[in-house]
């Protein structure tokens, strides 16, 4: 293998995960979940307040966000337009040291098809990239016999804005 790459450490997209924290349950948390649901076309699951916050009247447990997670081709599809919505830019910033990415949009109608609606409103969302190899990091996850993943294997930022670079066709700015 001479001039070749091994195919199992290429880069993929693991899974997509589509938040809107809304802070409050009830009713706008109901919205945040029809636009979830317009936007990817999947049933969203409710996130919880890990701890009490007087000042914001946040209580422990409370519902106050909604999420999606999407993974495969319904990931890859959704990817393209969010980043079209952002005109394929990124921030260097958004990049962790896992190579993983996080981006936001300011609001749902920013995708194309989609007109403000009054009765919904606005809701911005957040968008998180987990990007992995396709041999896997099943090491790391696994319960029994989990490990750390070693330098060679672990993914960089550089290979993160490469991979997105030439996937999808991301500019990154400053």
């Amino acid at each position: 293998m001479s001039g070749e790459t091994n195919p199992m450490r290429a880069l993929c997209v693991e899974k997509l995960v589509i938040n809107i924290g809304v802070g409050q349950s009830g009713d706008p948390l109901a919205k945040a979940q029809k636009v979830l649901k317009m936007v990817t076309g999947q049933k969203s699951v409710l996130t919880r307040a890990h701890s009490t916050n007087r000042d914001l009247g946040i209580r422990e447990g409370q519902e106050i966000g909604a999420k999606v997670t999407l993974r495969g081709q319904r990931a890859t599809e959704f990817l393209q337009k969010a980043l079209g919505t952002r005109e394929n830019q990124l921030s260097r910033t958004g990049i962790d040291r896992d190579g993983n990415v996080a981006f936001g949009i300011p609001d749902y109608t920013d995708f194309p098809g989609f007109k403000y609606d009054p009765a919904i409103g606005i809701f911005g969302m957040d968008i998180c990239i987990e990007i992995g190899r396709k041999g896997g990091m099943s090491v790391k996850r696994r319960t029994r016999a989990s490990h750390a993943i070693g330098k060679s294997a672990a993914i960089k930022a550089e290979e993160t804005t490469e991979f997105l670079t030439r996937a999808f066709g991301v500019r990154f700015v400053e």
